[in-house]
Order: structure tokens, then C-alpha cells, then sequence
């Protein structure tokens, strides 16, 4: 695989958990610097992915960062799990639960059903903590003190909702979702829609369009895919 790094590159990233989207942009980016020598290298991702999800990230380099807005209403598919009988104020697990709720109720016809009733198109609430700017500040920066604020809805499209293993109070799923949608808001109202509570206990981004996790590269294989020299330790 060869690279065209001075006129620019798509690479395909597989973020890990914890690193939010901007770490994995700033550790390529000093791995770019140092190989090619360049105080100033051009990179940025075409869509953010929460600190505590895995999988796809794209990254544009170069002069390909003038198209990062073409990433940006591709279709998006993910793995996960949400976990039922338990909520918390972020609607994973970046916060402690909160509330917990009966759960043994639920049948697997019940939470089959819970995700015909979210798929299609819809308005969104999403969640408080969230980038979602609200009179020029980000969502998240109001909740962290705790303070309130009115989230206007968004709609989005759920073309798929699949659910592939139910073993309460784990529920995995895929989803393929348009732009602009919360896997975390969708655990909210799949807890809700079930008369208990949940929240999304694992992310993993699958596909951006037509470009796939498989084909991604990992993180501390990148200088040896890209330059052909091992990671630094």
C-alpha cells in the first residue's frame, strides 16, 4: 500500500476506546510531522466518535482535508449493546447509573418489537451531553453544570435496527442510521419503549458509506503501515 502524503490521503483509522477523535487525529498528525519533516501538516476527521466507542474514524490529510464535508451525510453503520435495567445522565457509561429499573418483565418479542417501533425516520432528542451547540456553546458544557437547556429535536432515519443477541439485561444490536443520530438517545428510548431504562454500554462504528472497519488501519500500526517503520515506544 503506498501514500501520496504531500497532495494528500484518506486513511482509514481504528479508533480504541477511550481516545477521543481528536487524540487520533493529533497522534497521526505527529507521526506525519516527524516523518516528512513538516512543522505544518494539514488533517482532520470527517465525524466524530465518542471517547467511549471504537471502530471507524476517517481521516482526510493533506489537500484531501478540503473534502471532509463530503463524509458528512454518508450513511453510518454500528455494533453495540445496550444494557437494560439501568440509566444514567449520559446515556452510557461516561456517568455512573442513576436510577435502576425491573427489567425481568421484558420478553424477546417485546424488545424485537421496541426496535420496529424506533427504526424509520423520526425526530431525535439528543442527549444533554452532547456537541449539539446551544447559544454558542456545546450541550455538554451546560450539563457538566448542571444546567438546564431545551435540546431542539432532530430528525434522523434508522434504515436498519437489528437486534443479534438478547441475554437480559444485554441487549446487542446494528444499526444503520443517517447523519446526525445518537446511538446513546436511542438506548434511552429503547429503555423507555420497554417500561424499564437503559443505557449503551458498548460502541463500536462499522461503516462510514462505503468505506469499512475491516480496511482500517490500527492506531499503533499506522507509522508501519504508512512509512514502513515501527512504532516508537
Amino acid at each position: 500500500m503506498s501514500f501520496d502524503l504531500i497532495k494528500g490521503e484518506i486513511i482509514l483509522v481504528n479508533k480504541p476506546y477511550r481516545w477521543t477523535s481528536f487524540d487520533v487525529v493529533n497522534y497521526t498528525r505527529n507521526i506525519f510531522r516527524t516523518e516528512l519533516r513538516i512543522r505544518k501538516y494539514k488533517i482532520g476527521h470527517t465525524g466524530t466518535l465518542d471517547p467511549l466507542a471504537t471502530g471507524l474514524l476517517i481521516l482526510c490529510t493533506g489537500q484531501q482535508t478540503k473534502k471532509i464535508e463530503d463524509f458528512k451525510d454518508l450513511e453510518k453503520e454500528y455494533i453495540g449493546t445496550f444494557t437494560l435495567g439501568a440509566t444514567t445522565a449520559s446515556f452510557d457509561m461516561e456517568k455512573p447509573v442513576d436510577q435502576s429499573y425491573p427489567f425481568d418483565h421484558i420478553t424477546g418479542e417485546e424488545i424485537l418489537q421496541a426496535a420496529i417501533k424506533l427504526s424509520g425516520t423520526y425526530d431525535q432528542m439528543p442527549p444533554v451531553f452532547s456537541a449539539v451547540k446551544i447559544n454558542g456553546k456545546r450541550a455538554y458544557e451546560y450539563a457538566r453544570k448542571d444546567k438546564e437547556v431545551i435540546m431542539p429535536p432532530k430528525t434522523i432515519t434508522l434504515s436498519a435496527f437489528e437486534i443479534t443477541r438478547v441475554a437480559l439485561p444485554e441487549v446487542d444490536f446494528r444499526i444503520v442510521c443517517s447523519k446526525g443520530t445518537y446511538i446513546r438517545a436511542i438506548a434511552r428510548d429503547f429503555g423507555t419503549e420497554l417500561n424499564s431504562g437503559a443505557y449503551l454500554s458498548a460502541l463500536c462504528r462499522t461503516r462510514i458509506g462505503n468505506y469499512k472497519l475491516e480496511d482500517a488501519i490500527e492506531t499503533d500500526s499506522l507509522r508501519e503501515s504508512i512509512f514502513g517503520k515501527p512504532p516508537v515506544t
